[in-house]
C-alpha cells in the first residue's frame, strides 16, 4: 500500500497503465501511463534546478495540477506562497530535462511519509486523509468527475484531484466536446457533478 504521494503516482500509473486519468483542454485524454510521464517530466525539470525551493504553479492549466504531482513526487513544498514553477520546466525546455533524472530517482529513498508536503501536512498525512475521503465518496476505477478548470488552483478542487488519483479515476478539467480517443472510449462512466463539500476541510491542519 503507498504510503507516500509519490508512491501513490507510481503506484497508480502501474496498476492502471491503459486506464483514463486526466482530461483538459489542450491535452485530450491521458491515460495513468502517459500521466505519469507527464508529471515525472515536471519533475526532472523542477530537480534540475540547482535551488529547490517550496513551490507553486498558478497558470489556470492542468499544468498546474502536474506541478503539484511532481512537486510532491519529488519531496518538495507546496504552497501559495511559494515561488512559481518556472515556464520552462512546464512543458518548455527543461521539460524532462535529462540533468534531473539522477535527483529524481534518488528522491526514492528520500520520500517519506513525514516529508513535509503542503499546509502544514506531511505526505503520510495527506495519504490518510485521501484513505478516510475515499471511503466517504466511494470513488474507484469506473468513476469519473468533472471538475472547473478556472478553480484548479482552490483548496476543495486539488483535494478532489488528488481523491481522484487515489481512487485511480478519471478526472475531466472542463469536460471537452470531442469524445476521448477509441482506445479509452470503453471505459467512460457518467460523470460526478462538482460538489466542493466533502473537500472543505481536508487540508486544514
Amino acid at each position: 500500500m503507498a504510503q507516500t504521494l509519490r508512491d501513490l503516482l507510481i503506484q497508480r500509473a502501474a496498476r492502471l497503465q491503459e486506464r483514463p486519468a486526466l482530461t483538459a483542454p489542450g491535452w485530450e485524454t491521458l491515460s495513468y501511463a502517459q500521466l505519469r510521464n507527464r508529471v515525472e517530466g515536471v519533475a526532472l525539470g523542477l530537480l534540475a534546478i540547482e535551488s529547490r525551493p517550496v513551490l507553486f504553479s498558478a497558470t489556470g492549466t492542468a499544468w498546474d495540477w502536474a506541478a503539484e504531482m511532481a512537486t510532491a513526487a519529488s519531496g518538495l513544498a507546496w504552497d501559495p506562497a511559494g515561488q512559481a514553477v518556472p515556464p520552462e520546466v512546464l512543458g518548455g525546455p527543461r521539460f524532462n530535462d535529462e540533468n534531473g533524472r539522477g535527483p529524481y530517482h534518488a528522491r526514492e529513498q528520500v520520500v517519506q511519509a513525514s516529508t513535509p508536503f503542503t499546509s502544514g501536512l506531511d505526505q503520510g498525512e495527506v495519504m490518510t486523509r485521501l484513505r478516510r475521503l475515499n471511503v466517504e465518496l466511494g470513488w474507484d476505477h469506473a468513476t469519473q468527475v468533472d471538475l472547473p478548470l478556472a478553480r484548479i488552483g482552490e483548496a476543495p478542487v486539488r483535494a478532489a484531484l488528488w481523491s481522484v488519483l487515489y481512487a485511480g479515476a478519471h478526472a475531466v478539467l472542463d469536460a471537452p466536446t470531442s469524445p476521448p480517443p477509441p482506445r479509452l472510449a470503453r471505459f467512460r462512466t457518467a460523470p460526478l457533478a462538482w460538489d466542493a463539500a466533502p473537500f472543505l476541510d481536508f487540508w486544514r491542519s
